[in-house]
């Protein structure tokens, strides 16, 4: 028997189309974050579920902290047959925050637990104001 996923509306082929995981691909790396501002500090919460904690790094350069994780496929047992569906990502991901140039690697926390990261970082007086933005000119 082979399972096949049902349609809705037979006639919505568009809408198939733009379910499919090859237009949607870009949501799946993406790490879903929180950010809050206390008085002292900022706790930002990021969802890595199926993540272990040996394959996360954590850095902080030129006021960047930058978020990287990574799944690891190598482990997984061969099994027989083909997917008919896959939607769990595999590779790795990364996402990155402006901090301040004044917070370095050792003024920040970080935990992780249940799928859930959790770092702290302290609010630090900027020396330096963030760069004016500048946009490149398209010529015709």
């Amino acid at each position: 028997m082979m399972m096949i996923p049902r349609r809705k509306n037979e006639f919505d082929l568009l809408g198939d189309m733009f379910a499919d995981p090859f237009f949607n691909e870009h949501e799946s790396k993406v790490m879903k974050t929180d950010i809050k501002e206390k008085n002292d500090e900022y706790l930002i919460d990021v969802e890595l579920p199926g993540y272990e904690k040996e394959n996360i790094k954590i850095e902080v350069e030129d006021g960047y902290l930058t978020v990287q994780a990574e799944t690891n496929t190598e482990n997984e047992e061969k099994e027989e047959g083909k997917f008919v569906r896959k939607e769990r990502y595999v590779g790795s991901c990364s996402r990155s925050f402006y901090v301040g140039t004044e917070v370095k690697s050792e003024d920040i926390k970080a935990s992780f637990k249940n799928g859930m990261l959790k770092i702290e970082i302290p609010k630090k007086d900027q020396k330096k104001e963030l760069p004016e933005k500048k946009y490149i000119q398209i010529d015709d």
